[in-house]
């Protein structure tokens, strides 16, 4: 049976499609979008969740995780360009949790690529 799993508003949508073994909800599909941390995570815990997965690394320094029951994964960033090559190491880390854990995944950040600035109407060299 699939262990239900939290998204928080910041996790992007396509992550849900390469995970397997969790019954995934967003915090939107409970109607939980306007509930501040504290209260989003007494929510998850009254509803049965396993764990919860957001990019809020403010998180731990915001609230009282000791006796939680909930797992918490915390990603270092919320975008799809940089989390899709991370897919196996976001899956170990979500079968890795125990009730009440808590992983900060930090992932490499995508090199910046320089845009060259063209005068409009200037042709290509």
């Amino acid at each position: 049976m699939p262990l239900p799993l939290l998204f928080d508003r910041n996790i992007p949508d396509p992550l849900a499609r390469c995970l397997t073994g969790f019954a995934i909800r967003r915090t939107d599909d409970e109607g939980w979008n306007t509930l501040k941390n504290g209260d989003l995570l007494d929510a998850a815990e009254r509803a049965g969740f396993f764990a919860m997965i957001t990019a809020d690394q403010n998180l731990r320094y915001q609230q009282n995780l000791d006796g939680r029951r909930l797992a918490i994964l915390v990603l270092s960033t919320p975008k799809w360009s940089e989390l899709r090559n991370q897919v196996p190491a976001i899956q170990a880390a979500l079968d890795g949790l125990t009730a009440g854990g808590y992983v900060e995944l930090t992932f490499p950040r995508a090199p910046l690529r320089r845009r060259v600035w063209r005068r409009p109407g200037a042709s290509e060299p």
